[in-house]
């Protein structure tokens, strides 16, 4: 594993550049060794003391990114804190039971479950029963994958970075990720539009 130590707005001694690289050491028997470990380093002179010196990681683990992020009153300080919140959320995910592979008849089932060809109770249509509304902000695609992996979820909606359009990141049955950038197509007519056509 290679760790790549850089600085945000920052110049980076060799004292703090030899630190970090010494405690990731403890993470390398976690790691996906084909990827490399990203730490960067930063400072934010207008928070208190105690919580002006950041350090953000990005490391793979099984193919998978892990972020993470630590503020304290020194990078030296901030580095501990985050290899020992990293060093338990790869451990926990590489310990995480795989799902077994189901036999062939439980697998028809389940698909007759899903096209709605199962015999047994007819149910009523679905319908929407609950409505979530939450503020989205402008991110990378990447940042957007850290946030899905962190947030344990199957998808993930964002706007952007680099065209402003929302989007959705989803996660593959083969361990990748999706991308859907929707577009409005076809007649769209809002509902103004309509109470002033007649008047």
């Amino acid at each position: 594993m290679r760790t790549i130590v850089k600085g945000k707005n920052l110049e980076i001694s060799e004292r703090d550049r030899s630190y970090v690289e010494r405690k990731m050491h403890r993470l390398e028997r976690l790691l996906d060794d084909r990827t490399d470990a990203t730490v960067e380093l930063s400072v934010e002179r207008h928070k208190s003391a105690d919580e002006s010196h950041i350090v953000e990681v990005m490391l793979i683990v099984d193919g998978r990114p892990i972020r993470g992020e630590a503020r304290a009153a020194s990078h030296h300080a901030a580095i501990d804190l985050v290899v020992d919140r990293l060093e338990r959320r790869a451990v926990d995910h590489k310990q995480r039971p795989r799902l077994r592979a189901r036999p062939e008849e439980e697998k028809q089932i389940l698909r007759s479950l899903a096209d709605g060809t199962a015999e047994g109770p007819s149910r009523s249509t679905p319908r929407v029963v609950k409505l979530k509304r939450f503020a989205i902000e402008p991110m990378f695609e990447e940042d957007a994958v850290a946030r899905l992996e962190e947030l344990g979820h199957s998808f993930f909606v964002f706007v952007n970075a680099e065209n402003e359009q929302v989007a959705v990141l989803y996660r593959r049955s083969d361990g990748d990720y999706g991308l859907i950038e929707p577009t409005v197509a076809g007649a769209y007519t809002r509902a103004s539009d309509n109470k002033r056509t007649k008047r």
